[in-house]
C-alpha cells in the first residue's frame, strides 16, 4: 500500500470497503508521523496527557492491529504486544523512532491480511466473541480516533496541518 486514496464511492463489496477505509486511515496515521524527528515525535505537548506522543499513538496502533486483526480475528500465534496493565503499548523505548514504528505498523498490515485471508464479514473471529465485520469496524473506529490525536500532535509538533 503506497498511495493514500479515498475508498470507492459506489462500493458494492462491504468487506473491501471496510479494508479501504482502514487502509486510508492507516496511511493517514503514517503521514502524520513521517518526517518528524524522534524528538518531536516523542514529545508530549498536552500537559494533561503526559503519555500522549505521536510515537506512542503509532506504537499503540501497532499493538491494536496485532491483537484485533491477527490474534482475535485470525487466530494467529503472534505474541500480543499488549502484555500488562495498564496498557504498555504507549510506552516508548530508545529504539522507537518514526521510521522503526512506521515499519512495524506496515508489517502488521501484512500480518493482518494473511491472518484474515479467506475470512468473510459474517465469519466468527478466532476469539469466538465477534464477527470479522465487528472486528474490522472496531479497528477502523479506533484507528480513526487515534488519527485525530495524531492530527493535533503533528500540528503542535511542527505546525503542519491538513488531512
Amino acid at each position: 500500500m503506497d498511495e493514500r486514496r479515498w475508498p470507492t464511492n459506489l462500493a458494492h463489496d462491504e468487506q473491501q470497503l471496510q479494508w479501504e477505509f482502514l487502509d486510508f486511515l492507516r496511511l493517514t496515521a503514517v503521514m502524520k508521523v513521517r518526517g518528524l524527528s524522534r524528538e518531536l515525535a516523542a514529545a508530549a505537548p498536552v500537559g494533561t496527557s503526559p503519555g500522549l506522543t505521536a510515537l506512542g499513538v503509532l506504537k499503540h496502533l501497532v499493538a491494536v492491529e496485532r491483537y484485533w486483526l491477527c490474534i482475535a480475528g485470525g487466530g494467529s500465534d503472534l505474541p500480543s504486544l499488549w502484555k500488562g496493565s495498564p496498557d504498555p503499548s504507549w510506552h516508548l523505548s530508545e529504539e522507537d523512532t518514526p521510521e522503526s514504528l512506521i515499519a512495524a505498523y506496515e508489517t502488521e498490515w501484512a500480518n493482518a491480511r494473511k491472518a484474515l485471508d479467506g475470512k468473510g464479514p459474517d465469519d466468527v473471529a478466532a476469539s469466538g466473541d465477534q464477527t470479522i465485520r465487528w472486528i474490522l469496524q472496531h479497528l477502523t473506529q479506533e484507528t480513526a480516533r487515534h488519527v485525530g490525536h495524531l492530527d493535533l500532535l503533528r500540528e503542535l509538533a511542527d505546525g503542519e496541518r491538513g488531512e
